[in-house]
């Protein structure tokens, strides 16, 4: 059941990395690649936070770690820049809920003016959805640029042919 649910899930961060991936019109051979990033990113961080019950910050960390180690490895193979890779790939891991929840409780603030409890409630929602999705897509640009930064030669000679002599 855990293995289905982990299948799905990466099933589906795959299809909406295809779907990012065709709004930057990657070249076609990159496509099966952003596909098994987002699916392997995806179910990485499903995976910490079910199974090893991590927040979702440190389980998004892990899981752009995992699509940028990925995009530099993956990309050296099809000659592609690793963000034409990882960033289709780690869009479906923008924490959407949250920020869905922030903007909601923003507004039902503004509307509940005349009302100190219901303001204070809708307070607290807000900042506690905004510490979260800040945390979160701070952490997912972190993990996906540090592979980046650990291995300088090899994310610029992703785009580079060997010489021939």
């Amino acid at each position: 059941m855990i293995l289905t649910d982990i299948l799905i899930d990466g099933f589906f961060a795959a299809v909406a990395g295809i779907g990012f991936g065709a709004i930057s019109d990657p070249s076609l051979r990159s496509f099966p690649y952003i596909a098994l990033l987002a699916a392997a990113g995806h179910a990485c961080r499903y995976c910490l936070m079910t199974l090893v019950d991590i927040n979702i910050a440190s389980a998004s960390f892990v899981g752009a770690l995992v699509i940028g180690l990925g995009s530099i490895w993956l990309g050296k193979r099809i000659h592609s820049p690793m963000t034409v890779l990882s960033i289709p790939a780690l869009l479906p891991m923008v924490p959407g809920k949250f920020a869905y929840n922030m903007v909601f409780a923003q507004l039902m603030f503004l509307q509940n003016m005349d009302n100190p409890l219901d303001r204070a409630k809708y307070m607290e929602m807000f900042f506690s959805n905004t510490m979260v999705t800040c945390t979160v897509i701070f952490l997912l640009a972190v993990g996906t640029t540090l592979p980046m930064f650990l291995f300088p030669n090899r994310a610029y000679s992703l785009t580079r042919h060997k010489k021939q002599l």
